[in-house]
């Protein structure tokens, strides 16, 4: 069993005797531990640093009890990170990789993220080392994850890779001490979608610090009422199902933009009742939990902290807008647009278009055709 070390890499268990050849060691041996050293400096002839460690690779042969040296090479990097998510089943079994048991109950992984570059490298070989132990029979899934999926790549204001070489490497800790660590963490999830690469912009990050200022400055417009405002209803129990559609989907972006259109309605509106502003902050702790939790507990919007309190739901049927606009149009030219209740009859919609033209409606009027929630096209002769 392997497991990755404090540094370098993982000792390989095996010592070489001049009478018994390459002999492995006991499992009671196991795991076989790196010395403790202070310095880790390379060697002049291209061996593994270990090789100068003569107290730790000179031992003794397992099988003649005679002298052996240990084995300086260590194990590839991907190979201590080949199968920790079996072990992560079950980290204190101290007799096999992870008992059967939590294999079968936890394996195999629901959902695995991860950089572009794992693809090619710790996903071929997580998957081979998986493979293998299946094949002899150590874990019950042929595949070690069930779904994959890759986040895009934060690029530098220059559209190119960051590095040091070009100088657009942009450090975060410059980000969190001049716009705060709520600002860093709300620009990244807003800065495109998950899985396509994107480039920084230090305007976007000033937008996303204006964002959370707009979200503080709420407070002033709190008024008593502890339930949601008769004409925002819709409208948060949208935000409530598209923000926690796009959570699960990993649609961070278009969630922020929904909370940032909701409280461009909370302004317009001019006041909000604790219940609105209690909904938007469970919506947004997730993404900016410093803010959250301090304006929740000025306020006293919540029992504890703003996590510990059960996410917002929404009612399908409160989803739905009770109006709609539509396109008026005479002779199929468009002459503007309606608001209607959604439920408008026939009748009512044609007369309402009709009062909208005014005396921009000449002639005999031939036919009236109304499209329900669409349009409402008036053919006219002259």
């Amino acid at each position: 069993m392997f497991s990755r070390q404090r540094y370098w890499g993982e000792p390989i268990p095996v010592v070489n005797c001049e009478r018994c050849g390459w002999v492995p060691l006991d499992e009671s041996e196991l795991p076989l531990i790196l010395p403790e050293v202070e310095s880790y400096e390379p060697t002049d002839n291209g061996e593994s640093p270990i090789a100068k460690m003569t107290d730790w690779v000179n031992t003794v042969c397992p099988c003649c009890g005679g002298p052996a040296k240990r084995e300086t090479d260590t194990m590839p990097q991907w190979a201590g990170s080949s199968w920790y998510f079996l072990r992560y089943t079950d980290p204190s079994c101290d007799y096999a990789i992870a008992s059967p048991e939590a294999l079968k109950y936890w394996m195999p992984v629901d959902w695995y993220n991860g950089g572009m570059e794992h693809t090619t490298l710790h996903l071929l070989y997580s998957r081979f080392w998986n493979r293998f132990l299946y094949d002899s029979g150590v874990v019950p899934v042929a595949e070690p994850y069930a779904k994959r999926t890759s986040h895009g790549m934060i690029l530098g204001e220059n559209g190119e890779k960051m590095s040091k070489s070009r100088g657009n490497v942009v450090n975060p800790d410059d980000i969190v001490n001049e716009f705060g660590a709520d600002t860093l963490r709300t620009y990244e999830m807003f800065i495109g979608a998950f899985e396509l690469s994107a480039a920084w912009s230090q305007e976007g990050v000033r937008g996303c610090r204006k964002f959370l200022e707009r979200v503080w400055k709420l407070q002033e417009m709190v008024t008593d009422e502890d339930s949601y405002s008769k004409a925002l209803v819709t409208r948060i129990h949208q935000t409530i199902k598209k923000v926690s559609n796009d959570y699960e989907n990993l649609k961070f972006n278009t969630a922020i933009a929904a909370m940032m259109s909701l409280v461009n309605d909370f302004y317009k509106a001019g006041s909000i009742t604790r219940a609105d502003y209690r909904t938007l902050l469970l919506l947004l702790n997730p993404v900016a939990p410093h803010i959250t939790e301090e304006i929740s507990d000025r306020m006293g919007l919540l029992r504890g902290r703003v996590y510990q309190n059960a996410w917002p739901e929404y009612d399908e049927a409160k989803t739905v807008e009770d109006t709609v606009e539509i396109a008026v149009q005479v002779n199929g030219k468009m002459r503007g647009t309606l608001t209607i209740p959604r439920d408008s009859d026939r009748e009512s919609a044609i007369a309402a278009a009709k009062e909208m033209l005014g005396t921009r409606l000449q002639g005999s009027i031939v036919k009236e055709i109304y499209v329900p929630g669409r349009i409402v096209n008036i053919v006219v002769r002259p």
